[in-house]
């Protein structure tokens, strides 16, 4: 009987409206009291579950499914296969992952008895950390080891404390090693340790993800099924957008890290988040969208990064990246397994919308990565016909042709699917989408060729003082004798900088446009990137000169 109403409630989770809500309910509350004989039957249970939090029909439809979540851990059946459920981010049970610099340093500061090394998962990772360790030990330790060398784990457990655990023995001492955070994160990632994270009341869990601040909608049809016109939904503004209280923005950037840490995946703009530049977009209906910048040290020279959670009454569904240059922006869209067939669409079309809103976007790309280049899982989800079905469309001569022989194919006969061989090939190119007049593509990678162009014209590999050389130049070209008053980091972004900016013909620019072009600099320093976003739209000259310099990197 239970498998017969879990079934059931599977079948129907698109059906909405007073009749289905008490139906949902009633089989909820069967399956509250049931126990369920296989890890499989849990899951889907605990999948049903987050999809009824997400889009639920009545108020007790979710406050049922909210309880039955926040208590899934306690579940008998739980407890007895969570071995075999392991891995799946279901509270009660382990993660096992090679969790990336980012990800390991912020578990080990917020549940340090939890975090530990997966000693059995590679036989060769305790060499790796036995090569490094003298590195983070002092000159007696180190020379001791390296006349008598300990197995890795041996010299660890020797080395960490009373209660503290391997994994944060070591990440504590690559956490206090000399240099910069892009130091220690390659450190950190070339020993490449194997970790398990254990359940505990607390610990990131996909059953208790949730933001209790979010806006709550019930919902009273499916959702829509037609494809959006993505021209229309640019148009149409979100509710409201606001700027968090960083105590807001901290818990966003709490939930954003555990979806990731809960899903094997790792996010660079997740994992440096600034928790002081976090913004809230809300679309209303209960769907909203939480992005977050990324700390000062980690800005890129002119992009600017932002990741976000898609959230439905308050459930992270998903998650997004853009990475912003004036009004461009390249991206990168999931939706979360257990909310696919559902939405997607639409709430691509309304993130879209959310970053015309928040910095002015009209021009979109999407990098041959998120298509399926190099990428089965975006191979196997049909990435590339999911955009080029919403409008998005290769410039590339051979692509576009390709694309219309196989749109041809499908007009022929319907059941036509694309080959993972033709998905592949169209994958090799970005597709585009843009508002109004087409923007020349600009990646990160051209960016940083013209700055290692420029560097290593001024002084080959000394790059230190063909940074300072850049740097004096720019401040001569722009009228500083100095950058007194400005903070740590507006420093750090005027040299980031000013190996792309010092070779422009700066001397041709009127006084105002070169005022301009500090006061854009300095915010890219700032509180806020959304600030630089803004100043640099209003720089046409700055933007226009940038991209004729970025054909010659193409």
């Amino acid at each position: 009987m239970p498998l017969r109403t879990l079934a059931e409630l599977e079948s129907r989770r698109l059906d909405f409206g007073p009749e289905a809500a008490a139906g949902r309910l009633a089989g909820l509350n069967q399956l509250a009291r049931a126990r369920l004989r296989s890890a499989g039957a849990v899951r889907r249970l605990h999948e049903l579950l987050c999809f009824v939090r997400a889009y639920p029909d009545s108020a007790a439809v979710q406050a049922q499914a909210a309880r039955m979540l926040d208590g899934f851990a306690r579940r008998a059946d739980l407890r007895a296969h969570a071995a075999a459920l392991a891995d799946s981010g279901i509270a009660g049970t382990a993660i096992h992952y090679r969790f990336f610099a980012g990800q390991a340093q912020w578990l080990a500061a917020r549940w340090p008895a939890r975090l530990k090394l997966d000693r059995g998962a590679d036989v060769d990772a305790q060499a790796r950390i036995a090569a490094a360790l003298p590195v983070l030990l002092t000159h007696a330790e180190a020379v001791a080891l390296r006349e008598r060398p300990r197995a890795g784990y041996v010299a660890l457990d020797a080395l960490r404390g009373r209660g503290e655990t391997d994994a944060v023995a070591l990440l504590r001492r690559i956490a206090a090693m000399p240099g910069d955070g892009f130091t220690r994160e390659a450190f950190s990632d070339a020993i490449d340790a194997p970790f398990v994270l254990e359940p505990a009341p607390g610990v990131p869990s996909r059953s208790t993800a949730h933001w209790p601040a979010a806006s709550v909608a019930l919902r009273r049809e499916p959702p829509p099924r037609t494809r959006p016109d993505l021209r229309a939904e640019l148009q149409r503004a979100p509710r409201r957008v606001r700027r968090l209280a960083r105590q807001d923005g901290a818990a966003i950037v709490e939930l954003a890290r555990g979806a990731m840490v809960t899903r094997a995946r790792s996010l660079e703009a997740f994992a440096y988040a600034d928790a002081g530049d976090a913004w809230l977009v809300d679309d209303g209906d209960g769907l909203a969208y939480a992005f977050a910048g990324v700390i000062p040290e980690r800005r890129h020279a002119v992009f600017s990064y932002y990741g976000a959670l898609t959230l439905r009454n308050g459930v992270p569904i998903g998650y997004t990246q853009a990475d912003v240059l004036g009004t461009s922006a390249a991206l990168s869209f999931n939706t979360f397994e257990s909310f696919r067939g559902a939405e997607a669409a639409f709430t691509f079309a309304r993130w879209l919308a959310a970053l015309r809103a928040l910095f002015g976007c009209k021009s979109f790309t999407i990098e041959p990565y998120q298509l399926g280049d190099h990428n089965d899982e975006a191979i196997d989800s049909g990435a590339w016909w999911f955009y080029a079905k919403l409008g998005f469309a290769p410039r590339d001569a051979a692509t576009r042709a390709l694309m219309r022989q196989e749109r041809q194919r499908m007009q022929r006969r319907a059941a036509h699917r694309s080959s993972v061989t033709t998905l592949r090939r169209l994958a090799k190119q970005h597709l585009f989408f843009d508002l109004d007049a087409p923007r020349p593509l600009v990646t990160p990678a051209m960016v940083g060729n013209a700055i290692g162009a420029a560097l290593s014209a001024r002084a080959g590999s000394e790059r230190e003082r063909a940074v300072d050389a850049c740097s004096a130049e720019l401040q001569r070209l722009c009228g500083l004798t100095s950058l007194s008053g400005w903070s740590p980091s507006q420093r750090e972004a005027w040299r980031r900088i000013a190996p792309l900016v010092s070779p422009l013909e700066l001397r041709a620019w009127r006084d105002d446009e070169r005022h301009a072009l500090v006061d854009v600099i300095r915010a890219k320093g700032g509180r806020s990137e959304r600030d630089f976003v803004t100043r640099y739209g209003a720089h046409p000259r700055l933007d226009a000169t940038l991209l004729r310099r970025m054909e010659r990197h193409a």
